[in-house]
Order: structure tokens, then C-alpha cells, then sequence
């Protein structure tokens, strides 16, 4: 491409990035359907930059405007976060490109040795544990693992563990507390899974077991919401002394398609229930239900999975620092207190 040519599309490319920011700053436009609109046009115009890139190398000038462009659209992505809305984030935390736990397992942790098998039934390949070093300390890592191609999102029942997933990481959870080593668990599922199998082996009170043995575990358990946290499937590994989430993640006991199916009989008012139902990380802060919010790179985890995993990696040592300070009773105690108080919003004078 000639030089003439190359700097008349960067101009052009400039020239609809501006609009995007007009569009976005027009407050007469609706919230939800700019955001949408906005973030699938950056998406387009990332890739035909993406195109140009190896031409770009070759001139100064032009390398100079595709770094001027890349300054746009993450000043944009940053502008367009900040307005986005509980429904907006529930469509980015289920990206299909969003990183899932092992991909935070790949990038935070060292020596990944998984555990597979609950000792009663199966092995459930939704539910991932094993043992590994966060910086050189001996941890216990237990996550949902969706799966990307459609292979995988088979073997891994699309994220949805069975009953032997949960009997499979509480059984990891009570090895890596007869050693000592802290845990931390990866929340990103919809649900326990839901089918007649797993109900003929109880999935109910393997939730319920998790639930119970988790709130006695005397070494620090920390989880991260890294995508979606849906229902008691999500609770079954999260009873921690921190709970923190990533910035576009969402944590609710349902889906807003099924909360709209419930309340109005009707699905397609699921943005009008995304924010009723405060599934935010921002909304759940507030609500004492989540201890920290972890930031994303301009655009979601999705965009960059080094960066998101270095912003996840920061937050839980600096969790993990303050919990080693604490002894296994004050552990428990702490833990339990901090569920004890969730939904109390009003307290005796």
C-alpha cells in the first residue's frame, strides 16, 4: 500500500473513532444500545488496525499514527466502561474470549500439578483443582472451566459441574488444609449443572456439604468472580474470607433471563432485571457481599489476558498478605462473620 493511501485510511479510521466519542458523550442516545453499538464498532475498527500493523513497520509516519489510533480506542474503551450498565457488563463477563481459570492458572502459577477424581463416582472435567505455587508458596487452586471449542465445551459440560465436581473440590480443600497451603478459587459458571443424573446423585447436598465444610476450613480461602457467578453452583466455592471480582464479572443467585422469566414471564426484559437485580461488582461492593474490585484492561479481560492476569495476580497477594497474619480460629471466625452480616441492612441503635 502506498504511503498516500496508508495515511488516508488511518485518517479515515480516525475520523469514525471521533464519531464513536460523539455518539458515546450524546446523552439524548440510550445508555444500553450506544454501549452495545460502540464497543462491537471499536471491536471492527481494532482488527482492520490489527490489518495494517505490518505495513506500518515499514514508515515512521505510519507507525506514528497506528500508535495514535491504538491511544483512541483505549481512551475509548476506558470512556465507554465507566457508562456501562449491569447489562452490558453481564454480556462482556460471558465473552467467549474472556479468560477462563486456567488461563489465570497458566499465567499467575507456577508447578500446576491437577487432582482429578472425587473418590465416589467420576472425575467432572467442569471442575478444575490441583496444587501449585503462587510465588513460591504451595497454594491449592479450584475453578469452573468452561471450554472454548466446541469439543471442549462438551467434555467440560459447558462449565456446569456435577455433583462429583463439588465432592472433588472440597475433598482438594480438606488435603490442602491438612497441609496448610491457603486456596483460592476461580468463580466463572452459570450453574450447577441441572440434569436428572445429577440429581439422582445429589447435587443438592454436595452444594450444601461444600457450603457447611467451607465455612470450617482453618487456612485462607480467597475467591476471585472472574466471569460469571450464577446461583449456589457459584456460592459452593466461594464461601472465602475475601471475595473479590473482576471489574465486568457478575454474581447473582440467577440469570437475568431467568429473573425476567420469573417476574414478568417474558425474557427479553433481562436489562431491566440485570439492574434491579445489583449483580455488579460495583453494586455488590456496596452491598458488603464483595471485598475488592479488580480493574480490566481498556475493553474487558477479553482484550489482553497478560494484563488481566497481572491485575489479578496483584490483588491476591496483597489479600493473601493481609489473611497469613490471621490464625486458623481467627479464620473461621472471620469468614463467618462476614456472611453472617450479608443482606443486613438495618442494625438496632
Amino acid at each position: 500500500m502506498a504511503a498516500t493511501g496508508y495515511s488516508l485510511v488511518c485518517d479515515l479510521l480516525g475520523s469514525e473513532l471521533e464519531q464513536i466519542r460523539c455518539d458515546t458523550a450524546d446523552g439524548n442516545l440510550n445508555q444500553m444500545e450506544t454501549a452495545t453499538k460502540a464497543q462491537q464498532e471499536l471491536e471492527r475498527i481494532e482488527k482492520q488496525i490489527a490489518q495494517l500493523e505490518p505495513l506500518g513497520r515499514e514508515n515512521e509516519d505510519a507507525h506514528k499514527k497506528l500508535q495514535a489510533l491504538h491511544e483512541q480506542v483505549n481512551t475509548l474503551r476506558k470512556q465507554i466502561n465507566q457508562n456501562l450498565g449491569a447489562w452490558q457488563r453481564a454480556e462482556l463477563a460471558r465473552h467467549p474470549q474472556r479468560p477462563y481459570p486456567l488461563d489465570f492458572v497458566e499465567r499467575i502459577f507456577t508447578d500446576w500439578s491437577e487432582v482429578h477424581g472425587d473418590r465416589r463416582f467420576a472425575d467432572d472435567a467442569a471442575m478444575v483443582c490441583g496444587m501449585a505455587k503462587f510465588h513460591g508458596e504451595d497454594v491449592l487452586i479450584v475453578g469452573t472451566q468452561k471450554g472454548r471449542t466446541t469439543k471442549e465445551k462438551v467434555q467440560r459440560n459447558f462449565g456446569s459441574p456435577n455433583p462429583e465436581g463439588y465432592r472433588k473440590s472440597i475433598r482438594a480443600m480438606k488435603f490442602a488444609e491438612k497441609f496448610e497451603r491457603p486456596i483460592f478459587t476461580f468463580v466463572d459458571v452459570t450453574g450447577a449443572y441441572p440434569g436428572i443424573g445429577a440429581e439422582e446423585r445429589g447435587q443438592a447436598e454436595a452444594i450444601a456439604h461444600n457450603l457447611r465444610e467451607m465455612a470450617r476450613l482453618r487456612v485462607p480461602v480467597i475467591t476471585a468472580i472472574t466471569g460469571e457467578g450464577g446461583s449456589g453452583g457459584a456460592l459452593a466455592i466461594a464461601v472465602a474470607n475475601r471475595v473479590i471480582m473482576m471489574e465486568n464479572s457478575v454474581y447473582s443467585v440467577i440469570s437475568p433471563e431467568g429473573c425476567a422469566s420469573i417476574m414478568w414471564r417474558d425474557s427479553s426484559k433481562k436489562e431491566i432485571a440485570a439492574e434491579a437485580m445489583k449483580i455488579t461488582a460495583k453494586d455488590l461492593t456496596e452491598l458488603g457481599i464483595v471485598d475488592d474490585v479488580i480493574p480490566e484492561p481498556p475493553g474487558g479481560a477479553h482484550t489482553d489476558h497478560d494484563a488481566a492476569a497481572a491485575l489479578v495476580d496483584q490483588a491476591l497477594q496483597r489479600h493473601l498478605g493481609e489473611l497469613k497474619h490471621l490464625s486458623p480460629d481467627e479464620l473461621v471466625r472471620s469468614r463467618y462473620d462476614k456472611f453472617r452480616v450479608m443482606a443486613q441492612y438495618f442494625t438496632e441503635v
